[in-house]
């Protein structure tokens, strides 16, 4: 089954498949889901993988992937600090965690987890503005409703991230809540 009776031999094959699944944030990133946003970004690695590495269009296609990559951790870890704010420290972690496996808790949440996830990207800086919406978050969304705190985590978004005219910057951070 191993060639050359070497059972280490696909070990890095192994790993670069795995950095090439890495469609998220970090390496070996369990949330790794086939949503339309994690699609174009692996067909942006698909492609970037055909070109020579000393091309501009390589470059480019690199630096792209590496700005989505940051974009998409950076609206990670702004919902990680809402929900830490909010007292799930210890559980922002799986309720950020989709896989192809989770589901939606209740069906008739779907509409409002849709509408609270439209609103946050609507009258919040919780995503840049180019962000398309992603399902992930929808996913989210329908675990603060079974939770009951879809609403305080509107509230709290709303006060660390306000919708400020003229756009938004990842690289500000939070605004402190104020008491």
């Amino acid at each position: 089954l191993c060639s050359n009776n070497n059972p280490y031999a696909s070990f890095g094959a192994t790993l670069a498949r795995d950095e090439e699944q890495n469609l998220w944030s970090t390496p070996h990133d369990v949330t790794h889901t086939e949503a339309d946003d994690d699609r174009v970004l692996y067909n942006m690695i698909v492609v970037r993988n055909q070109l020579d590495k000393d091309s501009e269009e390589w470059q480019k296609l690199n630096y792209d992937i590496y700005t989505l990559r940051q974009t998409r951790k950076e609206v990670r870890s702004r919902w990680k600090h809402i929900l830490e704010d909010l007292g799930f420290q210890k559980e922002a972690d799986s309720l950020l965690s989709v896989t192809k496996l989770s589901i939606i808790s209740d069906s008739q949440n779907m509409s409002k987890a849709r509408d609270i996830l439209l609103k946050l990207s609507e009258e919040t800086n919780i995503f840049p503005t180019s962000w398309e919406l992603s399902e992930r978050y929808l996913f989210v969304v329908d675990r603060l409703i079974a939770l009951d705190a879809a609403d305080e985590f509107f509230r709290m978004a709303s006060a660390v991230y306000p919708k400020r005219p003229g756009g938004d910057r990842l690289d500000e951070g939070p605004r402190p809540l104020q008491s």
